[in-house]
């Protein structure tokens, strides 16, 4: 008796590519998304596909809009489900996945589907040494965000596959994009063996101070917190970048681009400053009032996906909670969050965990957004491999036109 029943067809992979009408191994992308199920055939060998299942994907397929309407709103993901205060990778807890798995490990199973314990991404000497050309021809005020991206189109010119969008190659050039954007960033701590974990080779990137098991497995959770985040600004810009076919050196450029904005990436860096004057006034209160007595909201406070708390950010405080070099930091985010919960119901994100971070371990202003991009590169990469299976340039909605009616006199000098 085999698990396959009489009353259920069952169709091979090649059965099943030809029904969707896409390469083989673009149905095991639609089972490592969980659109799918696989199970092995009679025989032991090979996969085998409830023709239901294929049926209802075709379907649904065929039910999406041709171009334009609401597309933007109807992006189909298997990758983040944000639900009841919580959120989940690929119908995982992902904060228990942060705590019990690395950053690479989650990432590669999340282009993958196959968690792969102990994998570490290495960049290829060639391209990390384009990269660090490209990176130390900055100015000296360049910002972080300069800096990966400049590193992150010196991987590219050196990768000539990346127009290649092949699932295996996207995951090939992924696993060296990452790399990359972290070991080419100009050392201010102890250097970190390139083929070693990812978080201290990072941590050397953001400073000088010396780390133990304890911070490197907090830089390391916070990393893994922030690897996606469903359909955020730069998520978004990924997916229509990916719909264009761009590759995926570019379409992480794309991400790098929206995240640089102060609503988004760079905002730890506002609740870093916030949180390094409550500790040089010792005044929480006196702080809060400034900002909103200056019409600014309170950095670091407030999600519009959780009515209650961040997770990302409570699963990192109670982190940085063991370790002492943190305390100090860590009471003045709760000071904060205290503070202005007595006028206004915000409870702590994921930026002012980061503040905490940053601030207690002596890194600059920018490292939450560096440690952001990072994180991010690798749900950008996850977003890109759905968005390769679409159908091309899905992405274009229509302008509702608000200028001038024609016809227009031409203009004059």
């Amino acid at each position: 008796m085999t698990d396959e029943t009489a009353d259920t067809e069952r169709l091979t992979t090649r059965e099943a590519a030809e029904r969707l009408g896409v390469k083989p191994e673009t149905v095991y992308a639609y089972v490592s998304r969980g659109q799918l199920t696989s199970r092995r055939g009679a025989s032991g060998r090979g996969s085998t596909f409830d023709a239901r299942e294929i049926d209802a994907l075709v379907r649904k397929g065929r039910r999406e809009p041709p171009g334009g309407g609401d597309t933007l709103q109807r992006i189909r993901t298997g990758i983040t489900l944000i639900e009841q205060d919580r959120y989940y990778f690929r119908g995982v807890d992902a904060v228990e996945l942060a705590r019990r798995h690395s950053y690479e490990e989650i990432a590669d199973w999340l282009w993958t589907g196959t968690l792969r314990a102990g994998i570490r991404f290495t960049a290829p000497p060639e391209a990390l040494a384009a990269a660090r050309r490209a990176v130390g021809a900055l100015p000296p005020a360049s910002g972080s965000a300069d800096r990966l991206k400049v590193a992150a189109i010196a991987a590219a010119a050196l990768d000539p596959l990346r127009y290649d969008l092949d699932r295996e190659t996207v995951l090939g050039s992924a696993r060296i994009l990452v790399p990359t954007l972290v070991d080419a960033l100009p050392t201010v701590g102890r250097a970190r063996p390139g083929d070693g974990p990812l978080a201290p080779r990072l941590w050397s990137r953001l400073t000088p101070a010396e780390a133990d098991d304890a911070t490197l497995r907090a830089l390391d959770l916070a990393l893994s917190l922030l690897i996606d985040h469903d359909l955020a600004a730069s998520t978004l810009a990924v997916r229509v970048a990916a719909s264009a076919r761009a590759h995926p050196y570019a379409v992480v450029s794309a991400g790098l681009g929206v995240l640089e904005g102060p609503l988004h990436g760079a905002a730890s860096g506002l609740a870093h400053r916030m949180l390094a004057e409550v500790l040089e006034r010792g005044s929480a209160a006196a702080v809060v009032a400034d900002h909103l007595r200056a019409g600014r909201g309170v950095p670091g406070l407030g999600h519009r996906l959780y009515a209650g708390p961040d997770p990302r950010a409570e699963a990192l405080f109670d982190a940085l909670s063991a370790i002492p070099a943190a305390r100090a930091a860590l009471t003045a985010a709760r000071a904060v969050e205290a503070a202005t919960a007595r006028h206004l119901e915000l409870r702590a994100n994921v930026d002012l965990a980061l503040a905490v971070l940053s601030v207690s371990s002596g890194m600059k202003a920018e490292a939450g957004e560096t440690v952001f991009a990072v994180a991010r590169t690798a749900g950008w990469i996850a977003h890109a491999l759905e968005e390769y299976e679409e159908r091309p340039m899905r992405m274009r909605p229509t302008g509702q036109y608000g200028g001038p009616r024609p016809p227009q006199p031409l203009p004059r000098p």
